[in-house]
């Protein structure tokens, strides 16, 4: 039985998303995700200005009167949600945690998906496949991707985000929009997330706290690695220290960002202590503008 204040969690959730998606997301999703071609419709008769290279010249053979083709956009999409429930997603200084983050922006795409009669799957990974629900409709469906991210416990504590990306390959058939959520601790993802990209539309979203880029002057404190359990103590006191602390920071979000770059993917970086409106609606606006 689901504990009173998941679904306490899910309902605030569902109302606060459905309201931003129904007061600004819906035009910009549909707008920035057309569907995923063209498909065929029917045959009619050539008229006159007719673009002689939709003519279907095995009908034209057969009836003696030139037809051409006629097509249809295929607006139907199939959204995957690839989500990262590893230890580190247990983290956060601010308002919520990463994983309370996370559970709140997928909820925000998934009803933006439904509004646009899309379908919408789900993938958890840890360093392991914990859990895949294959893309459905409707909003009883969204309700349970977001009950299963919140409510969900998972096996493994690391992170593999190759392993999850090569098993999305796998049962995902149909070209789809996935978005890989995560805080990217882990390695060696960046050529399956290009063969990824090859195949469906993938979308990189980080989501960081502001504690893992700057420390303040907190004197001596341990700090525990909630992936590997390792436990250092470290002197924040120290400005060395500090500075260190945030050159690498800022090396391993450049190194990222380029990384994606050469993988050809875009990138979304959501920080706990932000708004993820803001991020999300100059990304759909960016996707726009580069599909014109």
């Amino acid at each position: 039985m689901i504990p009173k204040e998941i679904l306490k969690k899910v309902r605030r959730i569902e109302i606060s998303t459905r309201r931003v998606v129904n007061d600004l997301f819906s035009g910009e999703y549909h707008s920035t995700f057309k569907g995923q071609g063209m498909e065929f419709e029917e045959v009619r008769q050539y008229q006159p200005g007719d673009d002689i290279r939709l003519i279907d010249w095995n009908v034209t053979a057969r009836t003696g009167q030139p037809y051409i083709k006629k097509f249809r956009e295929e607006r139907e999409l199939s959204v995957v949600l690839l989500v990262d429930a590893s230890s580190s997603g247990a983290f956060g200084t601010r308002e919520r945690f990463k994983s309370e983050t996370a559970a709140e922006l997928c909820a925000l795409l998934a009803f933006s998906a439904i509004k646009n009669n899309d379908k919408v799957g789900l993938i958890i990974f840890t360093d392991k496949i914990e859990k895949f629900v294959p893309p459905k409709k409707g909003k009883a469906h969204v309700l349970r991707l977001i009950r299963e991210i919140l409510y969900f416990k998972p096996q493994g504590i690391g992170t593999d985000i190759s392993g999850a990306v090569q098993y999305m390959n796998r049962v995902i058939k149909r070209r789809s929009v996935v978005f890989l959520i995560s805080d990217y601790l882990s390695e060696g993802f960046y050529r399956p997330l290009q063969i990824a990209n090859n195949k469906h539309d993938v979308i990189a979203i980080k989501i960081s706290d502001p504690r893992e880029t700057t420390f303040d002057d907190f004197g001596l404190i341990e700090l525990q690695d909630a992936e590997t359990g390792e436990v250092i103590l470290v002197d924040t006191g120290s400005r060395e220290f500090r500075k260190e602390f945030a050159a690498r920071a800022q090396e391993d979000n450049s190194n990222l960002k380029r990384g994606f770059q050469l993988a050809n993917l875009d990138f979304i970086n959501i920080r706990t202590d932000q708004s993820y409106i803001v991020p999300l609606i100059n990304f759909f606006k960016m996707r726009e503008r580069r599909a014109r």
